[in-house]
């Protein structure tokens, strides 16, 4: 249910849960398509989140059951003046896509139906992708004769390799769920009915960590899937020594030591 400190948008919902935030994009009649407006929702909605040290974890889905995210807004990019214009649009969703990904709280996705194009890049930059088994995924850009833009060319190959992407992005076929488990794009395929449930689960999970390491394990990984073996496993080490020595660490390893349960207070 929602509190009274949740956020008000035109384009998103944003309900509270304990320490878990629930973003769900709110355009059922477009099938959740991204345009400029939700973007901006998007933008603000993070902004917001990040400084409440209270949400320890977020899950964004899309309303209905039809859709997580169709796409961009065609009716948007149909009306992109030049080159100039649709460059700086690419830029648009790499600002969003970029805020979640390296935002100090791990996001969950909870792909509910067609995740197509921005949808799907969207669904890329969580930290963790679940499906309802319905659900059906691509990168259709090239069928309007364009290219992906919101970091798909870029998100896709690392997370399931050069080829597979590429099978994606150049033949615009959308795939199943289960297909996508087989390759990697999403973590876990559940029954529709099960799909929040299970996403609620894993938040809660994470959101009882210490939200220091958490923020810091997200460093490391996309810090260091960016550099070779040698220079990745530097920035673990400096990342451990923030938190090693932390009062959160302090208190998971006392706690660990006296069997009681940590109390974490991201300090």
């Amino acid at each position: 249910m929602p509190s009274d400190g949740d956020l008000p948008f035109e384009n998103i919902i944003v309900e509270r849960d304990g320490d878990t935030a629930l973003i769900t994009l709110n355009r059922p009649k477009a099938l959740n398509a991204l345009n400029a407006a939700v973007f901006d929702d998007l933008m603000r909605a993070f902004d917001e989140l990040e400084n409440d040290f209270a949400v320890r974890a977020v899950i964004i889905t899309g309303m209905g059951d039809r859709a997580f995210a169709a796409g961009a807004d065609i009716g948007e990019l149909n009306r992109l003046a030049d080159a100039a214009a649709a460059t700086e649009k690419a830029r648009d969703g790499h600002r969003v896509t970029d805020k979640i990904e390296h935002s100090r709280l791990p996001v969950i996705m909870a792909i509910n139906g067609f995740a197509l194009g921005g949808g799907l890049e969207l669904a890329l930059a969580g930290d963790i992708r679940l499906a309802a088994d319905g659900a059906k995924l691509g990168q259709p850009e090239v069928n309007l004769g364009i290219i992906a833009g919101f970091g798909g060319t870029q998100r896709l190959p690392r997370l399931i390799g050069q080829g597979m992407a590429s099978y994606l992005l150049l033949t615009g076929e959308m795939i199943t769920a289960a297909q996508a488990q087989e390759c990697n794009l999403v973590e876990k395929v559940l029954p529709a009915d099960q799909l929040m449930p299970e996403a609620k689960r894993l938040a809660s999970l994470m959101a009882a960590k210490g939200p220091l390491a958490i923020a810091a394990t997200k460093r490391a990984i996309h810090r260091g899937m960016q550099t070779d073996l040698h220079s990745a496993l530097q920035i673990e080490a400096q990342e451990f020594g923030k938190v090693a020595v932390s009062e959160d660490a302090r208190e998971g390893t006392t706690a660990f030591l006296t069997k009681r349960p940590p109390q974490f207070t991201g300090r």
